[in-house]
């Protein structure tokens, strides 16, 4: 990572005689893809921006098991879990923060019942409490005032665990147009990566799944789509440049509207 964004391990803070307030469970998306590296800096920007002391895993961190359980294979998810909770547990982590819906979603409801019992909350919900708390506050004229803005919900994040409010309240705070799509909240369409379809071909059918998303998208003519998470923002950005609607809409994660708009 960038100079600026120097981020401690929590056994570089531990040898220090420090403890982070929160760990940042970076995931494998924001970890290794490319574009997600790119929200993960942001969420480190906005992490020191207002002060936490947080730290990462590095390379403690492993997979969550997540894709592993969701393809039908519970001893790897089991393997992988217990490996990651011995980590955590041994570090007596209390409070972890994750950008990635799957993480999310497994670190909460996955993993207390093989001992790991973490707060655990997403970067969106991290993002809206420091708006709420005045720690975040808007640049002058951010850039994104007066901008047509649509939210895709994620599965992992709406459905599975109903978070609907808390990226939709960042982005109420942009002062911009914003519009729903028809099938939003609680009747979201998946992005098409869901349950391990991330890591395989499309099954036999008439229309890609996010195709038929990106159609939804483009039907209410946004300048910009936000996701609040990895594998929906490979999917959407794959949708828009299928579409040749790249010139028109951009992809972001809340995390990235929400630098941008503040100028971190």
């Amino acid at each position: 990572m960038e100079n600026e964004l120097k981020v401690p391990t929590v056994a570089e803070l531990l040898a220090r005689g420090e403890t982070p307030d929160i760990l940042f469970w970076v995931g494998c998306a924001g970890s290794f893809d490319e574009r997600a590296q790119k929200i993960t800096r942001d969420i480190c920007r906005i992490l020191k921006h207002v002060g936490i002391n947080y730290a990462i895993l590095g390379t403690e961190e492993s997979c969550t098991g997540d894709p592993a359980k969701r393809s039908g294979n519970e001893f790897l998810f089991q393997m992988q879990a217990m490996m990651n909770i011995e980590v955590l547990n041994g570090y007596e982590i209390k409070k972890i923060v994750t950008a990635c819906p799957h993480c999310f979603n497994t670190l909460k409801n996955e993993y207390p019942a093989l001992g790991g019992n973490y707060e655990v909350i997403h970067h969106t919900q991290l993002i809206q409490s420091l708006i709420d708390e005045g720690k975040l506050k808007l640049a002058d004229n951010n850039v994104f005032k007066g901008k047509k803005i649509t939210y895709h919900d994620p599965c992992y994040l709406g459905r599975a665990n109903e978070v609907y409010e808390a990226p939709r309240k960042v982005l109420e705070s942009l002062d911009a147009q914003l519009v729903e799509l028809k099938r939003c909240k609680s009747n979201g369409l998946c992005c098409g990566a869901g349950g391990g379809q991330m890591f395989k071909e499309p099954e036999p059918g008439k229309k890609d799944i996010n195709i038929e998303r990106i159609e939804e998208v483009i039907s209410v003519q946004p300048q910009v789509v936000a996701a609040a998470c990895p594998f929906c923002m490979t999917m959407l950005k794959d949708g828009v440049k299928i579409k040749d609607k790249e010139s028109e809409i951009e992809v972001l994660d809340i995390a990235e509207i929400t630098a941008r708009a503040n100028k971190l």
